[in-house]
């Protein structure tokens, strides 16, 4: 597993230590959690994600390439 140094403020970095505490959880547990609400995945992942719409839809891998990037370019854009 890699390792991440990130700058925060004072403020934020108190808001995140306690945000894990209250949810018994680590601060890269919150941060993992996050990423992968935004949708940001490896590219193994992503395609590892197709394969399976694909297994359940009728669309071809092109279809469900550009289904998959706007349903991404839609979860990225939400507040």
């Amino acid at each position: 597993m890699s390792r991440l140094t990130i700058t925060l403020s004072e403020a934020r970095y108190r808001a995140l230590k306690e945000a894990s505490a209250q949810r018994d959880k680590t601060i890269g547990q919150l941060i993992d959690e996050s990423l992968d609400f935004y949708g940001i995945k490896s590219r193994q992942d992503a395609r590892d994600l197709v394969r399976r719409a694909r297994l359940h839809s009728k669309l071809s891998e092109d279809q469900a390439l550009a289904v998959a990037q706007k349903e991404i370019k839609a979860v990225r854009r939400k507040p």
